[in-house]
This record gives C-alpha cells, sequence and structure tokens, in this order.
C-alpha cells in the first residue's frame, strides 16, 4: 500500500482518498461492469461494518465521501472533522480487508448497477450516443467499451467470478492511500500501520493493453435516439495520451473553443449565429490513448451539416491562426484560479496527489502539473 501524507492544520478537517488501480480498462470480453459493480459491492458491509453503516458513520460524524468509477481507477474518499481520522482509516481497511461479496449482495447491487442503468442512460436523451462514440473513436476493446458495462455481461457474472475480481484488485499493493488536512504525523502513521499492516498483499494484476492504430474505428455513424427531441451531433478525436505535449495543448485548445460562454464555438453559434441552443465538450484524459468531444444540440430547423463544417472551420482556424495574446492570457489567467481555488480544499488535494501517486508514482507532480500547462505556447497550440 502505498501512502502519501499532506499536512494542513489551517482548518481542522482531513480527507481521505483511497484510489485502486483498477477501472474499466482492466474489464475483460465478456466480463464489462465489474469496476463500476464493485464501487457499489464496496458498500455492502465488511467483517465489523453492517450493510450501508460506511455511509452512516460518515454522516453521523459531520463528514462527506462518495464513490466513482472511471476508465482509469475506482476511488472513494470521505472528509471529516479532524479527529475522525480513525474511523475513515478503520473503515476503508475493514472494507478492503473483508468485504462481503455474498450472492446476495451481488444480486442486489447488480439491479441497482442494471436499474441506474434505465434511469440515467436508457431514460435520457443524447446519453447513449455519447456512450457510443467511444466505440467509434477506439479499437482496442480495453479503450472502447463504457464504465457502466454490458448488462448481459453483468447478468452472466457468477459470484466466483465477482471474488476473483476483488481479490486480484482490491489489494493494498494495487491501491494508494491519501490523507491530507489536519492531523498528527506520528498519529497518522501509527494509525495506517494499525488499520492496514495486516491486509494481505496479492501477485500484481495482468498488465492492460490500451495501444491504439492512429485511425479511428470508424468515421461516421447515425444513432436513432427516441427520446431525443431534435436532432444532435456528437463529435469525437482520438488525441495522445495525458502528461503528453501535444495532450497540454490540445487540452487548452479545448478551452478556448468551448469551455465556458466566452469561448469560442458558444460565441459565433450561440450568441452569434443563435443556430445552436447549446455546445459543450471535453476531453477524457487517460493513460492510454486519450479523446476530445464535441457535442451541439441546433435550434430547430437548423441544419446540422452546416454547423457541423462551422466548427470544423472554427478548429482549422485555430490551427492556422493560432490563439491571440488575449485568449493566452485568458487562459493561463483561468489555469492559475483553478490551481488556487482546488488547493483551497483538502480533498480536491488529496484525489490529485493519490492520481498522481497511481499513475505516474510520483504525488510530486502537483506540484508541477501548473508549470506544464503554463509552457504551452500559442505556436504549440496552433501546431
Amino acid at each position: 500500500l502505498r501512502v502519501i501524507l499532506s499536512k494542513d492544520q489551517s482548518t481542522p478537517v482531513v480527507s481521505v482518498a483511497v484510489y485502486y488501480d483498477v477501472g474499466s480498462r482492466n474489464e475483460k470480453e465478456g466480463r464489462t461492469g465489474f469496476a463500476h459493480l464493485f464501487e457499489h459491492m464496496m458498500f455492502q458491509g465488511s467483517e465489523n461494518v453492517p450493510k450501508a453503516a460506511h455511509f452512516q458513520h460518515i454522516f453521523n460524524a459531520g463528514g462527506t465521501m462518495n464513490g466513482t468509477t472511471s476508465t482509469e481507477r475506482t476511488n472513494y474518499f470521505e472528509t471529516l472533522p479532524a479527529n475522525y481520522l480513525p474511523l475513515a482509516l478503520w473503515l476503508e481497511s475493514d472494507r478492503m480487508r473483508s468485504l462481503k461479496v455474498t450472492q446476495e449482495n451481488l444480486d442486489n447491487q447488480r439491479n441497482a448497477v442494471q436499474e441506474e442503468k434505465r434511469l440515467r442512460y436508457d431514460n435520457q436523451p443524447y446519453i447513449n450516443a455519447f456512450l457510443r462514440i467511444n466505440e467509434l473513436i477506439f479499437k482496442n476493446p480495453a479503450n472502447a467499451h463504457s464504465t457502466i458495462g454490458s448488462m448481459e455481461d453483468l447478468d452472466a457474472a457468477t459470484i466466483d467470478d465477482v471474488r476473483e475480481f476483488f481479490r486480484v484488485f482490491y489489494a493494498p499493493n494495487n491501491a494508494v492511500l491519501s490523507i491530507v488536512g489536519d492531523f498528527d504525523e506520528q498519529e497518522a502513521r501509527s494509525l495506517v500501520e494499525k488499520y492496514f499492516a495486516d491486509v494481505p498483499s496479492q501477485p500484481e494484476p495482468p498488465l492492460v493493453d490500451v495501444s491504439e492504430p492512429g485511425e479511428v474505428a470508424r468515421t461516421q455513424e447515425t444513432y436513432y435516439d427516441k427520446l431525443a427531441p431534435a436532432p444532435a451531433f456528437v463529435l469525437g478525436w482520438k488525441i495522445p495520451s495525458r502528461r503528453t505535449p501535444n495532450y497540454y495543448a490540445l487540452t487548452l485548445a479545448a478551452e478556448l473553443l468551448f469551455e465556458g460562454d466566452s469561448s469560442r464555438l458558444y460565441q459565433k453559434l450561440v450568441k452569434g449565429d443563435e443556430s445552436v441552443v447549446s455546445i459543450q465538450g471535453g476531453v477524457d484524459e487517460r493513460r492510454g490513448p486519450s479523446a476530445w468531444y464535441i457535442f451541439a444540440l441546433p435550434k430547430p430547423g437548423e441544419e446540422v451539416a452546416v454547423i457541423r463544417q462551422q466548427i470544423f472551420d472554427e478548429i482549422k482556424s485555430l490551427g492556422t491562426l493560432g490563439p491571440s495574446e488575449a485568449e493566452m492570457e485568458k487562459l493561463r489567467n483561468s489555469l492559475c484560479n483553478d490551481a488556487v481555488r482546488g488547493r483551497q480544499s483538502t480533498m480536491y488535494r488529496a484525489q490529485r496527489i493519490a492520481e498522481y501517486a497511481l499513475y505516474d508514482g510520483d504525488p510530486h507532480l502537483m506540484d508541477s502539473e501548473l508549470d506544464q500547462y503554463l509552457r504551452v505556447t500559442a505556436d504549440d497550440i496552433k501546431g
């Protein structure tokens, strides 16, 4: 178990984050959705904690908590008054050591995930098109399938499949624990030793091949969505992996194009032409090949093909002329503002530190990542 301590006595709170090196990228074909299923399973009780009591303990102590799943990891985190650090570490260690992986819990949480899929995906317009775009961008199944996974795969899962998944991936040697906030260092070390030292390690999980060819899997597809009130479209690109020069430049290009009301595409299509109801985008940051997205919802009567071409024209303009000095200053100000605001939160720091430790083996990248972005020039973005 890799443990990172970051002391901050400015506020009497402490944040704990546990990051497991397992996401949808680790799932085998025919067994997708396991990483997200386990995000649910981890709240179903362990040797000393009854089902759902993890929530109760944290909330009764005045804390907040959650867990999330991505392609890259599954994480669990809580923020509590500083004197409740022993509670947080005890809760996390107990389920790492002795999660109740029973047929009853599997059936219950499998049903919960399937209901989540029906509610948040199948009954929402446009959402399943977002899931489909990854399958058009990526050719490697490890990259292409969604974190929610296949409901047929979950139906086929056996209790032995699930127990093996827990054994392989929920071991201390496949996790990072970060503690940020108001604590005594010696006491924190003693607590970690007390609660985690006897959790058995496991053989290293199999390495994941996330390599991709340069081209996308498919260039275009029409998706029929019976819930969509109007035609919309999603554009997607395969881009280099995180923490590479081109990734940094493309992330800032995305900021200029579609992040916020002052972005180029918002000003052109929403405020200017008034041809689009909304436009948004994002960068899917991964350790392997990553992705870049734009979603546009045209106003009724507007031509999708025309708006799509306007987006490509704006991207070409940025690539040909580059950003202005005013845009570069805006980027630098936004980066510094986000960095300062984020660091005010012990939870933000706990999560980012754990992420750098898990992905890169170096939690100190938290201190230098901003500099990588600030070094990006207008020519880098143009290129």
